[in-house]
């Protein structure tokens, strides 16, 4: 059944309230495809179309390679890898934004070699664990990192627990190492569900698990996102989002290749230059995090770029006040394309899009994309939940993981034997198949018994006029068992308001036991790569006195 969430009655009593569940939609369809694949046929078909461009700041210094050229080096550096490696084998790239990086990533896909892309901010215990825990028989750097000297990085990580490590190099001496490929080996056939990479979550909570992810799968979600928002044949695409995460390696990057795309790459993350790029190179969409568009209204160089080819912005892992996404409207004249998913389901699971209405841009998620199956269930009983009822969100289809490497009790708990992926997240959805975040399961608060839902709170304190950021959390206490806490940055730290004022304000718009007990104010937060906050660290900082409770 498509087109809505499938109607449920419970024991088929009539008049009862239907059921959130979304059937798999497949009037479109999810082709059995490659990474490989998608590069020759752009190669094929457009060979002089720019599919790659380094957007430095420096216009004279942006390097361009069309998709024969592209094809061309990556199949050469491909077979140069198997030269090192075997298909199969994990290698690691510890490095930043950067063509090289890109093409290590195309090399190896076309070499059947599982890429584990690694943040190069990791110090050298968190590589050690990735290293160790992949079981990786290479490793590629940079030299450096924002003024981090690397090389001493990877000679202390490498040291214990990392067996299987046969080979360590810059990843700057990739050219020299095109030059020593054996044109007479063959690259291997690859299957779309042949692993592609090894992705490490993020790591909001505990230590980071490798996502085994296929190609069928991530490359599909991220072409589905494209055809949604209306991403076309030739479009460009300005990422400035860490090759190392999930959403600059695949949504940013595949989604653009799929349709043929040009990729600007950008060092690093500069709202200015992204404003630059996206006149100079006449960009048509970009995805980036709520605290970048932020950057992007707020700095003095948008009212004097024209940014008129500017129609799309793909947007998520934070919330998304509507403020933001109305402002976006009035500013750019770009739509605002929210995306939930996670690594676990290969990227995207639910987006909106252009033509829902602006209350479903603002306040969901989008509906569940082609061929996902979505429902929402009671974390205790797993039973389907009712319609606009919060619970967890269990997605099925496709684009599933296949696993944890080398974490089979860990898949088990997230991965259930017919087919359904646990997400952790907490939403609702409503009978028109749109789904709303709620939080994470774990970050539910328990207040006397009773369930609260931090997006809620937070929802309501981002529209404050003097709020910029806001964390909602729950603490421990004996009374209530966790009381309702407040983290807030400021839109001018000088204009503090009183925690009165903020009280008074919760209370005309939530109920008393949602409103904060506790107020902290911050100016630095802890975030994942993707911009995520890091809940748990706050939590961390509180405990151990590092942010303290502000009081009038």
């Amino acid at each position: 059944m498509n087109g809505q969430a499938q109607i449920v009655m419970d024991k088929g009593v009539k008049g009862l309230p239907t059921f959130a569940h979304w059937p798999a939609d497949n009037s479109l369809d999810i082709p059995d495809i490659t990474l490989g694949g998608l590069l020759r046929h752009a190669a094929e078909t457009v060979p002089d179309r720019i599919a790659l461009v380094e957007g430095v700041a420096d216009p004279a210094m942006r390097r361009r390679w069309t998709y024969r050229e592209m094809l061309d080096l990556s199949e050469r550096l491909a077979r140069a890898l198997l030269g090192r490696f075997e298909r199969g084998d994990r290698v690691v790239v510890y490095g930043t934004n950067s063509p090289e990086w890109v093409f290590l990533q195309h090399a190896m896909s076309l070499a059947g070699i599982l890429l584990v892309p690694v943040n190069p901010a990791y110090t050298p215990r968190e590589l050690n664990y990735i290293l160790s825990n992949s079981e990786a028989t290479g490793l590629y750097y940079d030299d450096c990192f924002r003024d981090r000297d690397l090389a001493p990085v990877v000679a202390e990580a490498a040291k214990e627990g990392c067996g299987e490590l046969k080979v360590i190099d810059r990843v700057a001496n990739l050219w020299d190492l095109i030059a020593t490929a054996d044109p007479d080996i063959q690259l291997p056939e690859i299957g779309p569900l042949d692993p592609l990479q090894v992705q490490y979550t993020s790591g909001t909570t505990g230590h980071p698990k490798g996502a085994l992810l296929h190609h069928k799968g991530v490359l599909n979600t991220s072409r589905s996102i494209a055809r949604r928002a209306g991403f076309g044949d030739g479009d460009v695409h300005i990422n400035a989002m860490p090759m190392f995460h999930i959403a600059g390696a695949a949504m940013a990057e595949f989604s653009c290749i799929a349709y043929r795309g040009t990729f600007v790459l950008m060092p690093h993350w500069d709202a200015g230059l992204m404003l630059e790029l996206f006149e100079s190179e006449r960009g048509n969409a970009t995805l980036i995090v709520p605290t970048m568009i932020l950057g992007i209204l707020n700095h003095p160089d948008l009212p004097r770029r024209d940014v008129t080819s500017w129609n799309i912005i793909f947007t998520g892992a934070a919330n998304v006040p509507a403020a933001m996404v109305r402002e976006v409207h009035e500013k750019i004249g770009c739509t605002v394309n929210i995306i939930f998913g996670q690594t676990e389901s290969n990227g995207p699971i639910t987006l909106t899009a252009p033509d829902d209405r602006i209350e479903d841009q603002c306040d969901t998620v989008g509906k569940p994309l082609p061929q996902v199956e979505v429902r929402i269930v009671d974390p205790a009983s797993h039973e389907t939940q009712p319609v606009d009822t919060v619970g967890e969100i269990w997605v099925r289809g496709f684009q599933t993981m296949s696993g944890y490497y080398q974490m089979p009790d860990k898949t088990a708990e997230t991965l259930l034997s017919d087919g359904w992926l646990r997400t952790g997240d907490l939403g609702t959805m409503d009978a028109r198949g749109y789904v709303k975040i709620t939080g994470r399961l774990k970050e539910m608060i328990i207040r006397a018994g009773m369930n609260l839902y931090p997006k809620e709170m937070e929802d309501v304190l981002f529209v404050h006029p003097q709020v910029d950021q806001v964390a909602v959390i729950g603490l421990p206490d004996e009374k209530w068992g966790e009381v309702v806490a407040a983290v807030i940055s400021l839109k001018n730290r000088d204009d503090r308001p009183s925690l009165a004022e903020l009280t008074a304000y919760c209370r005309e718009r939530m109920s008393s036991q949602k409103v904060p007990s506790c107020w902290f104010f911050t100016e630095d937060w802890p975030l994942t790569p993707s911009g995520k906050i890091q809940k748990h660290v706050l939590a961390e900082m509180i405990a151990e006195g590092r942010l303290s409770a502000a009081a009038d």
